[in-house]
């Protein structure tokens, strides 16, 4: 069974809600960040990084939230979260999925921390640029993919929900909104939430 070593207010949130939009049984096993927990070293075996989210499946460790959310996708095909391998959408399908920690992150902490960087020399471009692409491919709705949600709409959904409605640092833009709108009403991610609640 998939155990996932978790804590509130972290990208856990992505683990968890990939998790439920799967139907995945797992365990959840919270950390105290706080207390030190995650730097243990039977848990640095898991995560060398020491942080959360990870996860096991038997013989299995897997960290990185988008890395989990790739597993937990293809460990059950039946939900329909990844193009398989020949699909033609699985390109878009994983540049989505690498897109998040690549460059939505990376310009976030550039934004948030006022550092200017020449767009040549900026792994993920321009600020501005990162979120005309992404209203672009959400313009057409309703999910990354179209018709298909995917575990890339957990990784880009939940940032531009973090950037838009949290962080404060995306200007909102009418399509980027309603996506998040839909991301927010689905019933995986609104079970994924009050777990995270419960735990806080």
């Amino acid at each position: 069974m998939i155990k996932l070593y978790w804590a509130p207010r972290t990208r856990s949130l992505r683990a968890l809600w990939v998790l439920e939009e799967a139907g995945a049984q797992y365990e959840r096993v919270r950390l105290d960040l706080m207390a030190g927990e995650q730097k243990s070293a039977e848990y640095r075996l898991i995560n060398p990084m020491a942080k959360v989210p990870a996860l096991t499946d038997g013989p299995v460790a897997v960290a990185e939230s988008g890395a989990i959310c790739a597993y937990v996708a293809e460990a059950y095909p039946d939900a329909g979260l990844a193009p398989p391998p020949g699909d033609p959408a699985r390109g878009r399908y994983l540049q989505w999925l690498f897109f998040s920690p690549g460059c939505i992150e990376a310009a976030f902490l550039a934004k948030s921390a006022n550092v200017s960087i020449r767009s040549e020399a900026a792994g993920f471009g321009e600020f501005d640029r990162v979120f005309d692409v992404l209203e672009a491919a959400v313009q057409p709705g309703p999910w990354l993919l179209g018709e298909r949600f995917s575990a890339a709409d957990v990784m880009i959904g939940l940032d531009l929900h973090f950037g838009i409605d949290i962080f404060k640092l995306v200007p909102t833009r009418p399509a980027l909104r309603a996506y998040v709108d839909r991301c927010l009403a689905r019933p995986a991610l609104q079970r994924a939430k009050a777990i995270e609640a419960a735990g806080a």
